[in-house]
């Protein structure tokens, strides 16, 4: 039962794309995956849209330089996600959020992510005391954003990463593996424009996301047991169509790409020992095993820059790498909102394509959002058939608009 249990875990411990496909060997995995899940509604409803769209309470994840912008001078957020609903009913991420915009160039913000794996139940023998533990991991992020002109801002933002999955042995404390990352992001919004029938505001964004070391599980000197963060880059654009004081229909396109080397071809022919063409099971073992210690000890630092150019199949491959999503979202008094979303991933790096859907409600000071998931692609997908939930507050005097 205890290896069972093990197993289980690990699932948790790679990149979501490889639970859910593998059709090559090449499919980049990372640790600590909740940190790329969608956390909120809103951006959930746009498939997991949120580098360039309007700022709001949830831009922590996304892009925290938008907090600048925001024309709310404070916030709060929080938001629940069941995840793999279809298998346990135990498994789910929170999050909560807050932000201030303390002044007409400067804001800060904060939040914390917790991902609870539930209860797993421990047995050497079947009929043995069941000792319960409950896997979890967590982000604790700060951030601080910047006006550098009218138009454009940036902000640096550090993260705490807890993550509490090794199985607790009889001999030994386990302790939580920890680490720590950083983002880099950026953020640009045009001056409302004119145009033949309507008004229009363009928007820009990027972020550079969870750059650090690696987090490892085992004590260690070195990294040949630990694993790369999901470092992402995410750039994207959208267009504000201002049809009237009371309609606003919001378009934008997103892209992603994992920071992380791709996974290379093991090189057989170095491990043909007696050099006639023929590699047998223990020599293509052995060819694996060198390949992943090699694989593993990449720093994080030249893992970032590898990541550009170092997919065995060339270009094509690279540009397999990166994921797009398109999205919408139409505003009534800002009091409605309905959005849409289409996200896609190669089939040969994790095979994730779904459309989403979602609706917002705002009353006050308060804000309900809510998103719904439905996947287009042969392999499931952990948030299909999930309705996600978030909350927000903002409160305090508004910010004029420029």
């Amino acid at each position: 039962m205890r290896k069972i249990a093990i197993s289980l875990l690990c699932l948790f411990a790679i990149q979501i794309s490889t639970a859910q496909i593998e059709e090559t060997d090449r499919v980049i995995t990372t640790g600590v995956p909740f940190l790329l899940i969608a956390a909120d509604a809103r951006s959930a409803g746009m498939a997991d849209q949120g580098v360039a769209t309007s700022p709001d309470a949830f831009s922590m994840q996304y892009n925290p330089a938008k907090f600048a912008f925001s024309l709310d001078k404070q916030g709060f957020s929080v938001n629940y996600t069941p995840y793999l609903t279809e298998l346990v009913n135990d498994i789910s991420l929170g999050q909560v959020t807050y932000f201030n915009r303390y002044s007409e160039r400067s804001a800060f913000a904060g939040s914390l992510r917790y991902f609870s794996l539930g209860e797993i139940e421990l047995r050497q023998n079947f009929d043995d005391p069941a000792q319960v533990v409950k896997p979890n991991e967590l982000a604790l992020d700060v951030a601080y954003a910047l006006k550098l002109s009218e138009r454009f801002s940036m902000s640096v933002a550090g993260r705490y990463i807890r993550s509490a999955l090794k199985i607790p042995s009889e001999n030994n404390d386990v302790k939580p593996a920890s680490t720590f990352a950083f983002d880099i992001s950026g953020y640009y919004q045009s001056e409302e424009i004119a145009y033949n029938d309507f008004n229009g505001r363009w928007r820009l964004g990027f972020n550079f996301q969870n750059l650090g070391p690696k987090i490892k599980y085992d004590i260690s000197e070195d990294d040949t047991n630990a694993n790369f963060l999901p470092a992402n880059m995410r750039i994207g654009g959208g267009f504000d169509f201002i049809l009237d004081e009371y309609n606003k229909v919001g378009v934008g396109l997103e892209f992603t790409k994992l920071l992380v080397p791709t996974p290379q071809i093991p090189d057989y022919a170095k491990f043909d020992a007696n050099g006639d063409g023929e590699i047998d099971n223990t020599e293509a073992t052995n060819a694996e095993i060198a390949n992943n210690e090699e694989y593993r000890n990449i720093n994080w630092v030249s893992g970032i820059f590898q990541s550009f150019g170092d997919a065995p199949d060339g270009f094509s491959e690279e540009l397999k790498e990166v994921t797009y999503s398109v999205g919408a979202e139409y505003l009534y008094q800002d009091s409605f909102a309905f959005r849409l979303g289409y996200f896609n991933e190669n089939k040969e790096k994790g095979a994730r394509k779904f459309f989403s859907l979602g609706a917002g409600f705002r009353y006050n000071i308060v804000k309900i959002d809510v998103s719904y998931l439905f996947s287009a692609s042969k392999v499931r997908n952990p948030l299909e058939n999930t309705l996600r939930f978030s909350l927000s507050f903002n409160f305090g005097e508004k910010w004029e608009e420029n």
